[in-house]
């Protein structure tokens, strides 16, 4: 995998009764090491995805590691020939991910996770599974994993109520539930598991998790990611998909070659929601 440029994704769930205390340290040492990128925290936990050089990346973990709280964070790393992000954010949080559901803590109810391996093992075998995927309209448009659920929501928010048009005799199926990196899924088990569906299991790692450790596998397409990069395939690295500045839109090659896209003014999908407006 090529590229100088270092990036890393990570979050935990936890009590963090000291958030607003952790945010100026947090900057302070982001800033010194030169790295940009967003640090999430909230009362019940931390978010993070950052990019610097290697050297910045190895001493942020030490750093973070010196907080017992933060220490084992299971880490994503990835590489790219330019810093994909703009400057350095850290952000104080009622949630690290929004589902605005204060009564969903995954650091006390989660649903278990199944690792990729054992993921791919069940495709392999052709098991009778619902695969479904988590994620938003406008990710799952340019790749998902195949036979897969998509419930055609436009934010994480919208989960809760979606998950009702999923027929009921699905509640007694092995579910395996994925999303980008993996922590969508922590407070979407349990929402389903609240529902009363009974056998719940979130793909450890998520994609990007899977794409590591079991490459392309049953996965049809690229992978949706929250930075510069906009999309990124089963190796990691960066593909030709573009996101349109005006309705931060994903678009595919072909959607490119469209008359309807101008760099910098409209896309495709800007036509659309004009033609309903």
């Amino acid at each position: 995998m090529s590229g100088q440029v270092f990036n890393i994704a990570g979050y935990r769930f936890i009590d963090l009764h000291d958030r607003d205390e952790l945010r100026d340290p947090f900057m302070n040492r982001c800033t010194d090491l030169g790295l940009k990128g967003t640090i999430l925290l909230s009362p019940n936990g931390i978010n993070f995805f950052l990019a610097g050089s290697e050297e910045s990346v190895s001493e942020f973990i030490q750093y973070l590691e010196s907080d017992r709280r933060f220490s084992g964070i299971p880490i994503k790393f990835s590489r790219t020939d330019y810093q994909p992000f703009r400057r350095m954010l850290v952000k104080r949080k009622n949630e690290i991910i929004s589902l605005g559901d204060s009564e969903i803590k995954p650091s006390e109810f989660t649903g278990p996770y199944i690792k990729p391996i054992e993921f791919k093992h069940l495709m392999d075998a052709k098991e009778d599974i619902l695969v479904l995927d988590t994620r938003n309209d406008y990710e799952t448009r340019i790749g998902s994993f195949e036979g897969s659920l998509e419930l055609g929501i436009s934010s994480f928010r919208d989960f809760p109520n979606a998950i009702a048009s999923i027929p009921e005799e699905y509640k007694s199926k092995t579910v395996v539930m994925y999303c980008t990196g993996g922590i969508r899924c922590e407070k979407a088990s349990a929402v389903m598991m609240n529902a009363g569906f009974e056998d719940v299991k979130q793909l450890e790692g998520g994609i990007l998790g899977y794409f590591k450790e079991c490459g392309g596998s049953y996965w049809d397409g690229d992978c949706f990611v929250f930075d510069q990069r906009v999309a990124v395939d089963s190796d990691l690295t960066e593909t030709d998909i573009q996101m349109c500045f005006k309705c931060r839109e994903p678009l595919s090659l072909e959607e490119q070659k469209s008359e309807n896209y101008v760099i910098g003014e409209h896309c495709p999908y800007c036509a659309e929601i004009s033609k309903v407006a």
